[in-house]
């Protein structure tokens, strides 16, 4: 039986992240097979799946594999401990699981990237902020981003490729601006994984009108957020950017937006109306 050293493990799953990929460690912490051994289920960017390590037999390899196969392609889990059963024995697992990295890209560095930049880290996403003006793109003003880079906005992602993990906001200071930029990521192949841009119903309207003229399909229009964010009345930069996060989550961990209490309905199902 060949183990993942646990200095491996971890930087299994983080090179892979980084790379793109999604990897799953499983360490066995009881059951048949000896305590601390851990395997690897790991997927390239490209989907190519493979196994690396064991915990045990040949069966027990097999079912932890596919435990970790079904955990990776479930968006909603995350390191915890799992129970399993194999031929009668159980087995009691602690996963990791790390999923690629995923990358903010805030276009425009105003009173709304601030708490936008701020947030996206919370969430775990690898920020970065641009704008054209010195005083504003800096790193005072963005302490928590990854990157703050001045660009052209005729040119914003020369230092910036986005990708299938890039996640876009356009809140420039002016809307000749955001439509620059939004025309070009509309244009990339693969596209990013999200666009999103401020403004109101009007602006949106104007600027989908602009896409149409300048020969953008109509079926592009769809990978546009705008206005961007969740309808919760935000107001504030603040709420604008909590608005926005959680549109992200949503997407990310397939929710439907719904207010939790309408979902659960806890009192209707649990306390019911004495007759």
């Amino acid at each position: 039986m060949t183990t993942l050293h646990p200095a491996d493990a971890a930087a299994l799953l983080v090179d892979t992240a980084e790379k793109g990929g999604s990897a799953a460690v499983a360490t066995l912490l009881s059951g048949d097979g000896a305590a601390g051994s851990r395997m690897a289920w790991v997927e390239t960017p490209a989907g190519e799946p493979r196994v690396e390590g064991s915990v045990g037999t040949e069966p027990v390899d097999q079912a932890v594999a596919e435990l970790l196969r079904e955990e990776l392609a479930n968006p909603r889990a995350g390191d915890g401990l799992r129970k399993l059963e194999v031929e009668g024995a159980a087995l009691e697992l602690y996963l990791e699981i790390r999923h690629p990295v995923l990358e903010l890209v805030v276009v425009g560095a105003g009173h709304v990237a601030q708490p936008l930049a701020h947030v996206g880290a919370l969430l775990g996403f690898r920020v970065t902020v641009i704008d054209d003006r010195p005083d504003f793109a800096t790193r005072e003003r963005f302490p928590d981003a990854h990157r703050v880079l001045r660009a052209d906005f005729e040119d914003p992602f020369r230092d910036t490729p986005l990708h299938q993990r890039s996640h876009l906001l356009l809140v420039t200071r002016g809307h000749k601006y955001d439509y620059a930029c939004l025309l070009i990521a509309l244009r990339m192949d693969p596209p990013p994984a999200y666009i999103g841009m401020i403004g109101s119903r009007r602006r949106v309207r104007a600027t989908y009108l602009q896409l149409l003229e300048e020969g953008i399909d109509r079926e592009l229009l769809d990978r546009i957020h705008a206005p961007v964010g969740l309808d919760v009345g935000a107001e504030t930069p603040e709420e604008i950017a909590i608005s926005v996060a959680a549109e992200l989550v949503m997407l990310r961990r397939g929710g439907t937006g719904a207010s939790l209490k309408d979902v659960e309905r806890v009192a209707d199902r649990f306390f019911k109306e004495a007759e």
